[in-house]
């Protein structure tokens, strides 16, 4: 996974031990030592994810988080404080102070990685919903967000009897809500669990396979579609960093120790339900603003309405990470052959096919677009040309590598596809110059098609051309 990060600490070995360690995991890495460099880094290239050292004595590190936190333009950077006393005063105050994570050291290196990727996950899911809800309101849509009619429902996963449930009175005393509990037996034999619960917190105290049973139990939550985006925190037995990473790298939320005082127990539990809760809202945003109005009737895919302001959020994201984005233009070969040979309603079945195998092999953060009879639009952020020219040939070869079944009169009929592309996004683009943009892909395009169809051009405009 992609990323970058800022390493702040005032021990210059510190700074530097840890720089190599990000950069061998292949992460962008700036490293200061102060509040000042850090804001001046911020400003000019705003990270994904804080390690900061809270201990340092010379400056209000707390506060700063605290800052962070409560700065729009900054709230969403995931923070990971490093190197507090491992006490549980010292930890919650971190996490109080607005940090995500709290590792003292030394540092277990497969946990901090799994840490970092399990915060770059959700800090990715939010972007790519704040920026579909960011587009929802630039149309209009903004009436359309959900008051949910629920405060969130908890879910206390454990065989264990006795005092192991203090846990679940701890959680229902830090967020006031009722705790509901299942056996880890019956959760996995559960073909469904209604209503689905906010948070799961799973007792894995009990360690007896080397964690198979939790490592089965979190991916099969991850999988079934009522549970998928649930919360999910696990309780370990103290000194256990390689299952914990493990279990964060399958989709679990957080892992603590069972020594964990209730204060920190809740004041993470209360983090994930806030979280998973705003995902849900910017999730019922989209689905209910947008689907009517921005979407193409024949194919379900987004229209040309959609296009513009989503752009316009895709151009501003890629100036601040410093990251690339491509915008592709795809027109079929030969529709109006098609059309005319076999008629409008086997033209349709070829538009909803290929609109279905281009959602079907794209990320979710992609745009496709229907922006004409035989036209579409594909937005990719984070993508550099390389990457784009990549991706278009292996589009380009998903449409002319299978033939299209259009019925059993007729044998299946091989359709193909031209493909022109455009990167750019690291200087500022007002809208006109996405509007240029997407006219060099479309040069491209034509560029394409005069090259013999069904083929990819690169458009001699783009930055890393």
């Amino acid at each position: 996974m992609t990323g970058r990060i800022l390493i702040v600490d005032t021990v210059p070995t510190n700074r530097i031990v840890m720089k190599v360690k990000m950069l061998a995991a292949q992460f962008a890495v700036d490293a200061c030592g102060s509040r000042q460099e850090a804001e001046a880094i911020i400003a000019r290239n705003r990270p994904d994810l804080i390690l900061i050292n809270l201990s340092d004595q010379v400056e209000d590190r707390h506060g700063f988080c605290r800052d962070l936190k409560a700065a729009p333009d900054t709230a969403s950077i995931a923070i990971i404080s490093i190197g507090v006393a491992d006490t549980a005063r010292a930890r919650f105050a971190a996490l109080d102070a607005g940090a995500d994570d709290v590792l003292p050291r030394p540092i277990e290196d497969a946990l901090l990685l799994a840490r970092i990727r399990s915060l770059l996950r959700v800090r990715h899911a939010r972007q790519e919903l704040m920026l579909r809800d960011s587009t929802s309101r630039a149309l209009g849509f903004d009436e359309a967000r959900t008051n949910f009619t629920h405060e969130g429902r908890i879910a206390w996963v454990s065989d264990a009897v006795g005092p192991r449930h203090k846990v679940a009175e701890t959680l229902k005393a830090a967020v006031a809500l009722p705790v509901q509990h299942f056996r880890l037996d019956c959760i996995l034999s559960k073909t469904s669990v209604s209503p689905a619960p906010d948070l799961f917190v799973i007792d894995g105290t009990r360690i007896t396979d080397q964690g198979r049973g939790l490592f089965r139990l979190v991916s099969d939550l991850r999988c079934r579609a009522e549970t998928r985006v649930a919360a999910l925190l696990v309780v370990l037995p103290d000194d256990n960093p390689e299952i914990a990473a493990l279990l964060l790298d399958l989709g679990a939320d957080d892992a603590v120790a069972s020594s964990i005082s209730p204060e920190e127990l809740g004041l993470r539990a209360k983090s994930l339900m806030r979280q998973k809760l705003l995902h849900d809202a910017l999730r019922s945003t989209v689905r209910n603003g947008l689907t009517a109005a921005v979407t193409d009737s024949l194919t379900g895919l987004y229209n040309r309405r959609y296009v513009e302001p989503y752009l316009a959020q895709i151009a501003e994201q890629a100036r601040n990470s410093q990251h690339e984005f491509a915008v592709m233009m795809l027109d079929i070969d030969h529709f109006k052959l098609i059309n005319d040979t076999y008629g409008h309603d086997t033209g349709d079945m070829v538009l909803v096919e290929i609109a279905q195998r281009l959602r079907e092999n794209l990320r979710a953060i992609d745009l496709v677009a229907r922006v004409g009879g035989e036209e579409f639009l594909i937005a990719m952020p984070r993508t550099e040309s390389g990457q784009a020219h990549a991706a278009a040939d292996r589009i380009r070869k998903l449409i002319s590598g299978q033939p299209f079944q259009i019925g059993p009169k007729h044998a299946p009929l091989k359709v193909t596809a031209s493909v022109g592309v455009a990167t750019g996004g690291l200087t500022p683009l007002d809208k006109s110059q996405i509007a240029t943009m997407c006219s060099w892909a479309d040069a491209a395009l034509y560029a394409a098609k005069s090259a013999g169809r069904n083929t990819v051009a690169m458009s001699p405009h783009n930055a890393a051309a």
